[in-house]
């Protein structure tokens, strides 16, 4: 069975949480490990984060979109801005490399969503916005309680 969800949200750095959570409650459903529904806030937050301050630069009047579709135990997200673009995608996936030294960005966001996704597609054209696409196969079996 497929579900679906769709959630936009103005671009401004305390809507970070509010995605991350509303993301984390949807997927509950699917009933991940807390490693797993860990690692997609954690996704989500930096792609989000992105978006806010690499994509719109911090412009408040941007909006971020973000969709997640749930398929028997795979999770899809799909999180979007219509702000400036990335110029080099390649370049913007190296561990380390940011826009913005000045804020002290680690520059981790990429190498963070390449290692507690299955797959991550980047898309994007300068002045028309970036698309992350992001997929997650659960674990089959949970841990046990004792």
């Amino acid at each position: 069975m497929k579900n679906e969800m769709n959630l936009q949200f103005s671009a401004l750095s305390q809507n970070e949480s509010f995605a991350r959570v509303t993301v984390a409650a949807f997927i509950a459903q699917l009933d991940p490990t807390m490693d797993e529904l860990t690692e997609i806030k954690t996704v989500v937050s930096e792609a989000v984060t992105n978006a806010i301050i690499h994509g719109y630069e911090n412009d408040p009047n941007g909006i971020v979109f973000i969709s997640v579709t749930l398929e028997d135990d795979v999770i899809h997200m799909t999180i979007r801005d219509e702000g400036i673009g990335i110029a080099d995608i390649e370049e913007a996936r190296q561990p380390l490399y940011t826009t913005k030294p000045e804020l002290e960005r680690s520059g981790m966001g990429f190498t963070i969503m390449e290692n507690f996704m299955d797959e991550i597609k980047v898309e994007s054209l300068e002045t028309r916005g970036t698309t992350v696409r992001l997929t997650k196969h659960l674990s089959k079996s949970k841990a046990l309680c004792n």
